[in-house]
């Protein structure tokens, strides 16, 4: 070792950011390793790096014992006050081992040993670097893909976007810039893994906060999103201050806001809609453009029938049931939808049994009043 390793040791520091600590931590193991394995020696040895001269210092520790039973771990009570009258029983005594050719022989056995260490640092340094952008987006270039996974490049590290998180009939080429949402980082044997998506939910509230400062700032307030990727999305707002139009403010001048997120997602249609604390205009809102004629809750569970004009049906049940199906994910409620003529003819069919049960009421109370008269006319009899 000299101060050429040193240098290397600085510039490692400087460039990649590996702190000489966590080098000269692996050289001190490697060197131990390198010198019990050529050397034959299995007792407990120590190193001393000397960051100044670039020095390597190897010590044998030995305990002081009465009696020695293993030579390569103890020593003599006498042979330890020739070193020094003070030592006592159980006292550890370093003596220096250094072979003289060992300077070479530990350079050969720990290089191996250090390119590891160096290797798992950058590792942990870009595993912390990433951790910090979990639940955050970057933009990315794709880089490649097999059967599993799209590739793509995020500067440090080359993510994967798996099937499942990808826009379906979204086509990635490479060199392609996207925007990605890192949804999970891990740590793993072989390194850091990043895996992000274009998919998730939460990729569309962290687009609406770059494309629109009020939802950033907090002035607007995305409450819940409903998201089929690639074909449609809801989105319920609000705004605490009630100067402030929460969807227009989302929607932009012509529409210049929204439309920057529906092209980052190719095309994929989106309604913005007006949260309220009112759980019936609520719905209302989130079945979006239909109209509700009216909600009918449900007070055993989270679940309510609304009504909707007869030409609106279709319109509120969306193609292949989508707009109620993600109205229903947006609200958090189960939603049956019903046509205004067959709540009608239910009201009417409801009310003709209410009449029967009436009038058979009354004929019953008729009845009952006749025998009570008869029984009396025989009491009297």
């Amino acid at each position: 070792m000299n101060k050429e390793m040193l240098g290397a040791l600085d510039a490692l520091e400087r460039e990649k950011g590996i702190s000489k600590a966590i080098v000269i931590e692996a050289l001190e193991a490697a060197m131990i390793s390198a010198y019990k394995r050529h050397y034959g020696q299995a007792q407990n040895v120590e190193v001393e790096f000397d960051e100044k001269k670039g020095d390597v210092h190897i010590f044998s520790v030995k305990e002081v014992t009465e009696e020695v039973m293993d030579s390569q771990l103890e020593v003599s009570l006498e042979e330890a006050q020739k070193v020094n009258p003070a030592y006592e029983i159980g006292d550890m005594i370093r003596f220096e081992v250094t072979p003289k050719d060992f300077g070479r022989i530990a350079a050969q056995t720990a290089k191996q040993v250090i390119l590891q260490r160096v290797r798992e640092a950058e590792r942990s340094i870009i595993y912390n670097e990433f951790s910090a952008y979990e639940n955050e987006i970057m933009q990315g270039i794709v880089e490649r893909q097999d059967n599993r996974y799209i590739y793509v490049n995020l500067g440090k590290i080359e993510a994967v976007l798996s099937k499942h998180d990808q826009i379906p009939n979204e086509v990635y080429q490479p060199h392609d810039r996207i925007k990605v949402y890192i949804h999970k980082v891990e740590n793993t044997s072989k390194g850091p893994q990043v895996y992000v998506s274009r998919s998730h939910p939460d990729l569309l509230k962290r687009l609406f906060e770059q494309e629109i400062p009020e939802v950033y700032d907090g002035e607007v307030e995305i409450v819940s999103i409903a998201r089929e990727a690639g074909d449609r999305a809801k989105v319920a707002v609000k705004a605490e201050n009630p100067d402030i139009d929460p969807v227009g403010t989302c929607v932009g001048p012509k529409g210049q806001r929204v439309q920057a997120i529906v092209n980052e997602l190719k095309g994929e249609n989106m309604d913005i809609v007006e949260w309220n604390e009112d759980p019936a205009i609520f719905i209302s809102n989130a079945l979006n453009p239909a109209q509700v004629v009216n909600v009918v809750f449900d007070d055993t569970q989270r679940a309510c029938t609304v009504v909707v004009p007869d030409f609106q049906l279709s319109l509120a049940i969306g193609k292949r049931g989508q707009n109620a199906r993600l109205a229903a994910k947006l609200t958090g409620f189960k939603i049956d939808i019903k046509p205004e003529s067959e709540m009608e003819a239910l009201a009417d069919v409801e009310e003709e049994v209410v009449e029967e049960i009436l009038e058979e009421g009354v004929e019953l109370v008729s009845e009952v009043e006749e025998v009570e008269v008869e029984t009396e006319n025989n009491s009297e009899e």
